[in-house]
């Protein structure tokens, strides 16, 4: 995982809950995709973009098209996490993304990302609406 200079970082609170475990309170591993999911919409709604919104009013969304995770650490029942999302690269149609779960200093899982924004209808990679491009922070 990468950060440039240039990168967007937004963290996002994160509590394991029992539900999130497995047997013995270890975080199942694709719960962690869940976290993950959470602070991304986060970031939008800390962007000014409601995930209904981006729907409704630009007849798309971000969806996953991949995902490359490094889990290193595992995570247990009431431990405090933290989600971070750095905004590596964008482009006319999608968005690399890096993040990573922490607890406390010690980094728990390294993510690569890349979200594609689809057409409504289509379901197709179209064009990021100018709006929510300028609202990026990436040059």
């Amino acid at each position: 995982m990468t950060q440039g200079s240039n990168t967007a970082a937004f963290s996002w609170p994160v509590r394991v809950y029992w539900e999130d475990t497995d047997a013995y309170g270890v975080v199942y591993y694709a719960n962690y995709l869940k976290f993950l999911e959470r602070a991304r919409s986060e970031w939008l709604r800390a962007l000014g973009f409601e995930q209904p919104d981006l729907i409704e009013k630009h007849r798309g969304a971000f969806v996953v098209r991949r995902v490359e995770a490094d889990y290193l650490l595992p995570a247990r029942f009431n431990d405090s996490l933290e989600v971070e999302v750095f905004l590596l690269e964008q482009n006319r149609t999608s968005l690399d993304m890096s993040q990573r779960i922490l607890r406390g200093s010690e980094v728990l899982m390294n993510v690569n990302v890349k979200l594609v924004w689809v057409a409504e209808a289509s379901f197709k990679p179209a064009r990021i609406p100018d709006e929510i491009l300028g609202s990026l922070n990436i040059q």
